[in-house]
């Protein structure tokens, strides 16, 4: 804490080890020690750094008793990142040198304008997340000719935007408004003429694209407009320009984009103009972007193929986002050795897989899904080793997965919806980080291999609607990180294995663990380093958008498909067995999994009673037991269950008193249709009904009388089927009308057997 030179710029951190030996004698004396450890004028930099923690709850006023706004040579001073609370003193206006004030990340409150009005030596001011109120016009900093950095994200503070008398004195080269409720462009910036860094994001801003920002400010190279109003087209200054980032995305554009966008920008490192409503082709022309790095143009109405000159042009992409388009033809992949994530689902992409990403080892994600794919899974598949998240669900591609499908680093797989057959391919094996198995709607056929117990890491695990037969194999239990299993509508058979306890988060829940089913998420940070020079670390602007590879999970439950994405599947259990040919009884151990929350088990053989311990199920939120064999009564505990909100023991042979209080009483007539036993209120049958038996004939009388009645009934029988046989060919002979149409209704329901018996049994 020595200051060896009283006059040169020192870079003072609180550190926790002062914190904790120095911060609390300070608040009780803070005058004197303060003056003892820092005479004045010895400090011309101060910074408290994000480190320190332990300030939480200090109020600013703590700060200047200290004697901070003692110190008239104080320079910079950074209390960024901390808990501060309270108003700004009015004595910061003694600070006449200070240049540079973060007081950016905290919970200041008040009116800032008053305080900041006064302080004219400022160049780099950071008001960024705090909780200023009250009105702020930028009229109070007309005299401040040295500022050159602005930063307030606060929606709490309302901006005025109308013209003020005069011109400011100061010319900017960074300014930061977002999130500022802002509806239209301060008028200020129509006399900015140096600015480098322009961020308006998450405002309410309208109008058209203001391209003269552009036209005024020449060196400007990061223009962020995203999640606003803006509308109309996309127009561009006349003359070439060096922008190197720009974000327009969610907002309200619309027509073609400009014929000749990659000559006016062409130094573009990174283009964002998702989620608005550009439309036609992409112009070939954004082939003169040499230097672009990021591209995403997704959830537009773009149309016809892509341009070729546009994906060879552009070798730098590391990332690119078409997805959520209208784009048709083929695929044609981008020439670029560094392209780390590609999106092109949701479009009409047709033919099949070409070979352009062959030698992109360095790609990570990889999305084709929804569009009309068709052909084999190439084998240059096996080339990506470094793959993490591969997507090709809801096409038309076929055959069996080949063996170079060797993708070590494969932490997601998505295959569903697509003609896929053989057993579950082997190559999948050296897989072992999958998170993610995704292989419904297929033509899969075989058993499970045993192999599956294999992947630790797995969390989801998805087979329905394929051909597998054969027990459900124990590995399955091994698998402790499982959160979804569904392998309903195959052919599965046997009893259900007792072993699923095992399964960590179906029994103890995110006390367990937590899996983690991550999205990839663009971060594209600006340094303001690059914009003003000073020996604190001053705080970075930081743009995240989520890409594309998020598909979410579906999943049937409450009677429905439900999509789960995001921290919602750290918490979503569910187990689906259903319209299989499982027999045996239901395990009793089904009940520890207590976590669980969707259990579907109908459209199988199950029989005996519903196990009692099934009440130990807190979290249901869905019980399926219909269309089984089960018998006995419905246990009276199962009323415990509290979150039990879809229940369904329909047609199967249960019988006494449906259960009544808690979750029960919303239970009608579908939920336990189909069971004859079955009676309550619920069902509005009651169960004191008793039926008198019927009378019972004597032996003799009903020996006699059952014997005349046989004979008279086969005699009958016979006679009655000579004569009808006898009567049909006679009219068939004799009409030949009638005779054509017996012959078309005997076709006409030959077909409809056929149909029925591919449907219910081939399909099964």
């Amino acid at each position: 804490l020595r200051c060896e030179e009283i006059h040169s710029r020192i870079n003072f951190r609180l550190c926790v080890q002062i914190i904790e030996h120095v911060w609390s004698p300070i608040i009780k004396k803070p005058q004197e020690l303060w003056h003892k450890f820092f005479p004045k004028g010895s400090i011309t930099d101060f910074s408290v750094e994000d480190s320190c923690r332990k300030t939480s709850g200090v109020p600013l006023t703590v700060f200047v008793n200290t004697g901070i706004c003692e110190l008239k040579k104080l320079v910079e001073l950074d209390l960024s990142k901390n808990n501060l609370y309270g108003h700004l003193s009015p004595c910061l206006s003694n600070l006449t040198h200070i240049k540079v004030l973060d007081l950016s990340s905290n919970q200041l409150t008040g009116n800032l304008q008053s305080v900041i009005a006064n302080i004219k030596s400022l160049e780099y001011l950071s008001l960024d997340d705090n909780n200023f109120e009250g009105s702020f016009s930028f009229n109070s900093l007309k005299n401040h000719s040295k500022l050159q950095v602005f930063k307030l994200s606060n929606s709490l503070v309302k901006i005025e935007t109308e013209e003020f008398p005069g011109l400011p004195e100061y010319q900017l080269k960074a300014l930061n408004l977002r999130n500022c409720s802002l509806h239209a462009l301060p008028s200020f910036l129509l006399h900015q003429l140096d600015l480098r860094f322009i961020d308006l994001s998450h405002n309410k801003l309208q109008g058209t694209f203001p391209s003269w920002l552009l036209q005024n400010n020449t060196k400007l190279d990061t223009l962020y407009l995203l999640n606003n109003s803006l509308s109309g087209n996309f127009q561009l200054p006349s003359s070439k320009h060096d922008l190197l980032r720009i974000d327009i995305s969610h907002n309200k554009f619309s027509g073609q984009l400009p014929g000749n966008m990659g000559k006016i920008l062409p130094e573009l490192l990174s283009l964002n103009l998702s989620e608005n409503g550009f439309e036609v082709r992409i112009p070939s022309s954004m082939s003169e972007m040499k230097r672009l790095e990021s591209l995403d143009l997704s959830s537009n109405n773009f149309s016809g193929e892509l341009p070729r000159q546009f994906l060879s042009g552009c070798f730098s992409l590391s990332f690119l986002s078409l997805s959520d388009n209208h784009l048709q033809g083929e695929v044609v992949f981008p020439n670029s050795t560094n392209l780390c994530w590609l999106y092109l689902n949701n479009n009409h992409f047709s033919g099949k897989i070409q070979d352009g990403l062959s030698k992109a080892t360095s790609l990570l994600e990889l999305d084709l899904s929804n569009n009309m794919l068709y052909g084999q899974i190439p084998h240059w598949f096996g080339n990506l080793s470094g793959l993490q998240f591969l997507d090709i669900s809801e096409n038309q591609l076929s055959g069996s997965v080949p063996s170079s499908f060797n993708l070590s680093s494969l932490r997601r797989l998505y295959m569903h919806m697509n003609a896929f057959n053989g057993s579950i391919p082997g190559a999948l094996r050296r897989s072992s980080s999958l998170t993610v198995l995704d292989l419904r709607d297929n033509q899969f056929s075989g058993s499970i291999p045993i192999w599956i117990n294999e992947f630790s890491y797995l969390g989801i695990l998805l087979l329905r609607g394929n051909q597998l037969k054969g027990n459900i194999p124990n590995q399955l239990c091994h698998l402790s990180l499982l959160n979804i299993l569904d392998l309903s509508y195959n052919k599965f058979n046997g009893p259900i294995p007792v072993c699923f306890a095992n399964v960590t988060l179906w029994t103890l829940g995110q006390a367990a663990g937590s899996f983690v089913l991550w999205e990839t998420t663009q971060r594209i940070s600006t340094e303001f380093e690059a914009y003003y020079n000073s020996t604190l670390e001053l705080s970075e602007v930081k743009h995240f958008y989520k890409a594309s590879g998020q598909r979410g999970i579906e999943f049937m439950t409450k009677k429905r498909y439900e999509s789960y994405k995001g921290d919602i599947l750290n918490y979503m259990t569910g187990l689906d067995f259903s319209c299989n040919e499982l027999t045996g009884d239901i395990p009793s151990e089904i009940g520890s999994l207590s976590e669980i929350r969707a259990l579907n088990l109908s459209h199988n053989f199950l029989s005996g009673s519903i196990p009692q311990s099934l009440s130990n199920l807190k979290m249901i939120e869905s019980l399926d037991l219909s269309h089984n064999d089960l018998s006995g009564q419905i246990p009276p505990q199962l009323t415990e269950l509290n979150f039990l909100s879809n229940f369904n023991v329909s047609y199967n042979h249960l019988s006494g008193p449906t259960p009544n209080a808690g979750q029960f009483a919303n239970f009608d007539e579908q939920n336990y249709g189909g069971n004859s036993g079955l009676c309550g209120p619920r069902i509005n049958k009651s169960c004191t009904t008793v039926l008198e038996p019927p009378e019972t004939p004597s032996d003799g009388a009903e020996e006699d009388e059952s014997a005349v009645d046989m004979v008279a009934f086969y005699w009958s029988f016979v006679a009655s089927s000579v004569t009808v046989i006898l009567g049909l060919f006679a009219i068939l002979w004799v009409n030949s009308y009638w005779r054509r149409l017996w012959f078309y209704f005997i076709d006409a329901y030959i077909d409809l057997c056929y149909y029925w018996f591919y449907k219910y049994v081939f399909n099964r």
